[in-house]
């Protein structure tokens, strides 16, 4: 699809970087992108997302505006407690660009809606903050061979690697959640909003790096970050041939296995 004029003013910055161009930016406008999760993580991815002028823009979220979000969670304001999150969050990403085509789902994705949902995407930004959400959407994501995000954030430090298809996803590294109880939620030990913010601009960024085929992902690499002490640490990973669902005699072979 060709540039506008006013498409050319709107993403010159953009078009300017040597390595997305036009032809960089007519990409992005014919994609789609769905980001599961409007919190702290899907803030950024959001917001960034819709300027930089991805073409459709799914968000999936079936919460509501709560007062203790607002401190992370940058694209509900006060005004919105209590609306739900995908109204709150469609409102804001058509203000900053009407281009960008908001689609939402006010549902909880489950083993019974998730791969009929993901299938109309190019990339899927994982944004939830439970570990049930997280082992859905890539078990998902991998038997569809959708590549996606996934990331991790508490306190001051996260965690996020990138999956495409043939490359390690989470469980080469987890093979299953940890028992209940046992790992430490938001909600128990807190989130610092610009930690959530960083790790969500980074999803993003992963995002737009896929979609124009430029750059090196996180691909078999583990990116922590403790922005309280500044350490940084990438970690190398490989394919695991034991991953119960990517590995060489996967024993997940569809979602029957989650509860929901």
């Amino acid at each position: 699809m060709a540039l506008t004029d006013e498409q050319r003013q709107r993403y010159s910055r953009n078009i300017l970087i040597r390595d997305i161009g036009e032809e960089g930016q007519e990409k992005l406008l014919s994609s789609r992108i769905l980001v599961i999760g409007a919190g702290g993580l899907g803030s950024p991815n959001i917001l960034y997302l819709s300027a930089c002028g991805i073409g459709t823009l799914g968000i999936a979220d079936y919460d509501v505006v709560d007062i203790s979000n607002l401190q992370r969670q940058v694209i509900h304001w006060s005004a919105d407690v209590g609306r739900p999150k995908i109204e709150s969050a469609k409102e804001k990403a058509v203000k900053i660009n009407p281009d960008v085509n908001i689609i939402t789902y006010k549902e909880k994705l489950t083993k019974g809606n998730i791969e009929k949902i993901i299938k109309e995407y190019d990339f899927i930004i994982e944004c939830t903050d439970n570990f049930a959400a997280k082992f859905l959407i890539n078990d998902a994501c991998v038997l569809n061979k959708k590549p996606y995000s996934h990331c991790g954030v508490l306190m001051f430090h996260g965690q996020t690697i990138t999956y495409t298809p043939g490359t390690a996803c989470l469980r080469c590294m987890f093979s299953s959640p940890p028992p209940s109880g046992v790992s430490p939620s938001s909600s128990d030990v807190g989130i610092f909003g610009t930690a959530a913010g960083t790790f969500g601009t980074i999803q993003a960024t992963e995002a737009v790096k896929y979609l124009i085929g430029k750059g090196s992902l996180l691909t078999n690499k583990l990116f922590y970050f403790d922005t309280f002490h500044f350490d940084v640490n990438t970690v190398s990973l490989e394919p695991n041939s034991e991953c119960p669902v990517c590995g060489k005699n996967p024993v997940i072979t569809d979602l029957s296995g989650f509860a929901e």
